[in-house]
């Protein structure tokens, strides 16, 4: 089958685009298309290439079958309606917003631009579809620094609030969601959904802790795997790195290694942080993932590792200056908060203070970029 690039800031293109993909039309590349090959296996509808947080671009295949599975089991779990891309089209939540609204029928709303709580309310006060009478449900999917930003702006002005509580639901995805943020999500009547995915699953195919329908969550050696119909049928052009990352038992099931740590016990996955995300701090093990939930639960920010003379490694907190305007004072507050929660040697040794969090378009942080601020050798 054809694969043929297209202009991702374009979301009405892609839109269209993705529905020739889904019937019997060329599969779409999003994202960079450099050196992709010009065929892509039959059934393929999308090629997502993203470099993710570790700067590694990877292109992932995504079959129509996938695609629509995940639109269809979204729909089972939160309902059907009206959906708002207030992501990139690039992005494969941004791809799954633009496909359930194919699979069900509806125009999506757009919210093009750069992301602001006003353009965000203006675009929702326009979606107020009706169907025999009775006003459709809006959904969308967002996130968490879109949502902060929704959620300091609906303190000052109600009608972002409204806004904010006008979705039947909205998803939260592609990083961890502070407890605190969703108390305050929560007290402006925003009904919030944690997704959990990638886009080797089609996007988030875990709601809640709970797995949609027809897919398995399991641990192998404390790693998160995942089978079900929303798989990724793998890399386009690299088999041996789909060879490592989605991998066969016995019976036939196809399961993808998502790199991640976690449990699942009565049917409810934890994700606990990236496997091998963890530095060695005075010979203890610690855990940058951990000590980053901790730490924005206070403020937001991003914990990296830096080179430390006594040490060898200590976590180091990068953060807007606007966040933090006592960095002494915010220092001290991490560091007690860490210790309590994590130990000792997870304590902070200082704090960076950026104009602001760089970010990658999808709106996760862009850690190749922090671990830069940190020093040489630094990482996530």
């Amino acid at each position: 089958m054809r694969l043929e690039p297209l202009d991702g800031d374009d979301p009405r293109g892609v839109l269209r685009a993705l529905r020739a993909a889904l019937g019997a039309g060329p599969a779409v590349a999003l994202g960079s298309a450099e050196r992709l090959p010009t065929d892509v296996p039959g059934g393929t509808a999308v090629v997502v290439t993203t470099s993710g947080s570790s700067g590694v671009p990877k292109s992932v295949m995504l079959s129509r079958s996938a695609l629509t599975s995940s639109a269809l089991a979204t729909a089972d779990r939160i309902g059907s309606g009206q959906w708002l891309l207030a992501l990139p089209a690039t992005y494969v939540a941004g791809v799954q917003v633009l496909v359930r609204s194919l699979v069900q029928g509806t125009e999506p709303a757009i919210l093009s631009g750069r992301f602001s709580a006003p353009a965000f309310a203006h675009v929702v006060s326009g979606m107020h579809s009706s169907r025999g009478g009775t006003r459709v449900p809006t959904y969308t999917s967002l996130v968490p620094a879109q949502l902060q930003t929704l959620v300091d702006a609906a303190d000052a002005d109600p009608a972002i609030g409204r806004a904010l509580a006008s979705f039947q639901a909205i998803l939260i995805g592609g990083q961890a969601l502070p407890a605190s943020l969703r108390e305050r999500a929560d007290a402006h009547g925003a009904r919030i959904v944690r997704t959990y995915g990638s886009s080797e699953t089609a996007g988030g195919c875990v709601y809640d802790g709970v797995p949609l329908d027809g897919v398995r969550v399991a641990t192998v050696e404390g790693e998160l795997r995942i089978a079900g119909p929303t798989l990724s049928d793998g890399y386009l052009g690299d088999p041996a790195l789909t060879e490592r990352v989605f991998v066969r038992e016995a019976d036939g099931t196809r399961w993808y290694r998502t790199g991640d740590a976690g449990s699942v016990d009565d049917g409810i996955v934890r994700v606990t942080g990236r496997i091998d995300n963890v530095l060695v701090s005075g010979g203890v093990n610690v855990s940058l993932d951990r000590v980053e939930r901790v730490v924005r639960e206070l403020f937001d920010a991003v914990v990296v590792a830096a080179p430390d003379e006594r040490w060898g490694e200590t976590p180091v907190i990068v953060a807007a200056r606007s966040e933090v305007p006592d960095p002494d004072a915010a220092l001290a507050a991490a560091r007690a908060a860490v210790e309590a929660a994590v130990g000792k040697p997870a304590r902070p040794s200082r704090v960076i203070l950026v104009d602001a969090l760089p970010r990658l378009a999808s709106g996760k942080p862009d850690r190749v970029a922090l671990r830069a601020l940190a020093g040489p050798g630094s990482r996530s």
